[in-house]
C-alpha cells in the first residue's frame, strides 16, 4: 500500500500531467487517466462525460504557457481533491486565469480523475 506521502507525489505529479495533457490537446494522457464515469463542468458552464471531455480537449487551441500557481491537495480516504488556480498565455500576450477542482479516486491501486470543475476569471 502506498504512503501518504507517495500519494501527496503521486497527485502532484498527475495535476502536472494534467495541465500538460491540456497545453498539448494530449487526449491519449487523459484516457488514461481518467475513470470511465468521468463528468465536468467546462468554463462554460457545460457538462460532459468522458468522451464529450475528450472530445473538446482533443481540438486544438492557441494557448500556451499553462501553470497552476496555487495547488492544494486535501485527501479523503481514497479520494483526493485538487483545488488550484491556473493561468495561461493567450496569442496576443495577454494571461486569462481560473480555478479547477479535480476529484480524484484510487481504484484497484491507481489514481483516476472522476469528475472535475472549471471556471475562467
Amino acid at each position: 500500500m502506498a504512503s501518504r506521502v507517495d500519494d501527496q507525489e503521486t497527485l502532484e505529479a498527475l495535476n502536472q500531467g494534467y495541465l500538460r495533457a491540456a497545453e498539448k490537446s494530449d487526449v491519449a494522457w487523459y484516457a488514461l487517466h481518467l475513470a470511465d464515469d468521468y463528468r465536468a463542468t467546462n468554463p462554460d458552464g457545460s457538462f460532459v462525460d468522458k468522451a464529450g471531455f475528450l472530445a473538446r480537449i482533443g481540438r486544438p487551441h492557441t494557448l500556451t504557457g499553462f501553470r497552476a500557481p496555487e495547488v492544494r491537495i486535501q485527501r479523503v480516504g481514497d479520494t483526493a481533491l485538487i483545488h488550484a488556480s491556473f493561468e495561461d498565455t493567450r496569442p496576443d500576450g495577454s494571461h486569462g486565469r481560473g480555478r479547477y477542482t479535480d476529484i480524484w479516486q484510487r481504484r484497484d491501486g491507481r489514481w483516476l480523475c472522476v469528475s472535475a470543475h472549471f471556471v475562467r476569471c
